[in-house]
């Protein structure tokens, strides 16, 4: 067929209808657009919502909603707060004649608030007597929190028992006369009161071997037993010459004042003096 018969052949008919190819400007907008999809943020899912008592409450407490008031920070006033489960809201200001309050129940130091019920979560939220707002009567319980700090409680109690059990005695005999334990016992006996003391206070204890008031108290003990020291009631004294270094007033312990004033710049000197007397003795 010759060029002017093809070219005779398709006059006349309609161009074949061909597929748009995407510019780069609707293909952005198109991942745009997915992306916002794809990444939407959800609305918070309402949950139930556990209170507990942590200390007290016995069997049933009643918390007390009468002239209660919180301070508002949106209008800058102090409102009255309720909880009246016909009313969507806790404010007494905002809530009709018709409102009748419900009681509030802990029973065995327990409360179960159920997604359904916002308005009483709210008020338990807001009210004073809870322990995030400064209270000291009921809180909401957090799971993940109270098993980060549960975990961390017993990591600490491991590591304050492992040094009972793997110091020296010498490391311990400071932290011993630290805490009033008697010393001069077997050494399993220092022990047994040390380990009751790790479990009872975990982070405490591991910190007192790092503290230099712990060292210092240790040195001012055993100097009062090689009698470099006096202890007495109302001062503390150089054995061998009675001269007194520092008073100590009516209620305290002296080893107590001795220790704060061997820490400070003014009592520096002193405690020089006991340590360079205390290395004669042992060396």
């Amino acid at each position: 067929m010759t060029t002017q018969s093809k070219t005779a052949s398709t006059r006349g008919r309609k161009p074949a209808a061909q597929t748009a190819t995407p510019t780069a400007k609707s293909t952005a907008e198109k991942v745009e657009y997915n992306t916002e999809l794809k990444f939407k943020r959800k609305e918070p899912e309402l949950k139930n919502v556990e209170y507990e008592i942590p200390k007290g409450g016995g069997i049933v407490y009643l918390i007390p909603q009468k002239g209660v008031t919180i301070y508002d920070s949106d209008k800058d006033t102090v409102r009255e707060i309720r909880y009246c489960p016909n009313e969507p809201s806790i404010f007494v200001d905002e809530q009709s004649g018709n409102a009748v309050k419900e009681a509030i129940i802990f029973r065995n130091g327990k409360l179960f608030v159920t997604k359904e019920k916002p308005n009483l979560k709210k008020f338990l939220d807001l009210h004073p007597s809870n322990i995030s707002n400064g209270g000291h009567v009921f809180k909401k319980v957090d799971i993940t929190r109270d098993a980060e700090e549960e975990l961390t409680k017993e990591f600490s109690t491991i590591e304050a028992v492992s040094m009972v059990r793997e110091k020296d005695i010498d490391s311990l005999l400071p932290v011993a006369i630290y805490y009033g334990i008697n010393i001069n016992r077997p050494v399993s006996e220092i022990k047994f009161d040390l380990l009751k003391q790790a479990k009872k206070d975990p982070k405490g204890f591991v910190q007192s071997f790092d503290s230099p008031s712990v060292k210092t108290r240790s040195i001012l003990h055993q100097a009062g037993e090689y009698q470099v020291l006096m202890f007495k009631k109302d001062s503390v004294r150089w054995f061998d010459s009675n001269r007194e270094i520092i008073s100590v007033p009516i209620g305290e312990e002296s080893l107590d004042v001795l220790t704060r004033f061997c820490m400070t710049e003014r009592g520096a000197a002193t405690y020089e003096s006991i340590k360079d007397k205390m290395k004669n003795i042992l060396s």
